[in-house]
């Protein structure tokens, strides 16, 4: 039996409907533990309906779901006897591992498909600040990046191109998908085919603009994009607040990087979630509740490997 259960706060399980998102006395309920709870109390009340008690259970997740089920295995170890984990960062937490790996990956992603589409990424955020300094500079990109109104920051049309980057080399998969937006096969390697198929010479923000559109677009049917405010198409409001809470793993950008570079600062972070949500992050708070250095880890998939 297979099941897709549902995370608290996400899809249609909100426990406060449109309030949900209020403020941190609601969301103070949206947390990992919380949300294992539920699996554990859903699992169990499951085996028993189905009479099915005796049955093993094996969780499966990606990403932070993949955190989840790794998780799970540890905090319910008598409910679930396995766990199968993918792309789940578990160790981006503390000092765990390198605060750089994770953009270091996503740019050796579009490296080894081409140096020139690596370069040319690495070339445009430059070029963005130095067009965009002006109110002239800031219309004549938006017209460039088919914005539905014109934009009042560089760094607008910067984090666009930077989360199409960043999520297409997350979900780089070999088969058409619709995870996060409607992408075909290897979509790195279709990003780089765009950019080395313009002419010597071309505008490298107009090279920029035109791969990231497959991730925006790549069903052909937006006829402008939204730079400056809009929806929220992956959640990440929910994010935002788990992030700013237990969720808080450091990253910078080193010089390696197709990315500006740029470091980790605690008390940036710590004031840019107390002005969105009135909270602290807890950088401690991951590792103390799962533990997650690597000799705890062997040690636990040492002991778990062990034939009962």
């Amino acid at each position: 039996c297979v099941g897709a259960v549902q995370h608290r706060f996400y899809g249609e399980s909100k426990p406060f409907g449109n309030d949900s998102y209020k403020s941190a006395d609601t969301l103070g309920y949206l947390t990992s533990t919380q949300a294992l709870a539920d699996f554990a109390v859903l699992i169990t009340s499951l085996k028993q309906n189905l009479s099915a008690v005796d049955a093993p259970v094996v969780v499966f997740g990606g990403s932070y779901g993949g955190m989840l089920a790794s998780w799970f295995r540890l905090k319910y170890p008598h409910v679930a006897m396995g766990a199968l984990a993918s792309s789940a960062p578990i160790l981006q937490f503390d000092d765990i591992t390198p605060w750089s790996s994770f953009y270091d990956a996503v740019s050796q992603d579009f490296k080894s498909e081409s140096l020139n589409c690596f370069s040319v990424i690495k070339a445009v955020w430059d070029v963005l600040d130095y067009r965009g300094s002006n109110d002239s500079g800031l219309l004549e990109l938006s017209k460039t990046f088919r914005a539905c109104k014109t934009v009042r920051f560089p760094s607008s049309l910067s984090n666009w191109l930077w989360t199409a980057f960043t999520y297409t080399a997350m979900v780089d998969y070999p088969t058409p998908a619709n995870f996060m937006m409607n992408l075909p096969a290897y979509p790195v390697k279709e990003m780089c085919k765009i950019i080395d198929s313009f002419p010597v010479g071309a505008d490298v923000v107009e090279k920029a603009f035109t791969a990231a559109s497959l991730y925006y677009n790549y069903t052909g049917d937006q006829k402008c994009f939204e730079m400056e405010g809009g929806d929220d198409p992956h959640g990440l409001s929910g994010w935002g607040w788990q992030a700013c809470t237990e969720m808080v793993m450091p990253m910078t950008v080193s010089n390696e990087s197709m990315f500006p570079p740029s470091g980790f600062s605690y008390e940036e972070k710590s004031e840019g979630c107390f002005a969105s949500y009135e909270v602290r992050p807890r950088m401690n708070w991951i590792t103390t509740e799962y533990g997650g250095h690597v000799s705890f880890l062997s040690d636990f998939l040492m002991f778990t490997s062990e034939p009962s």
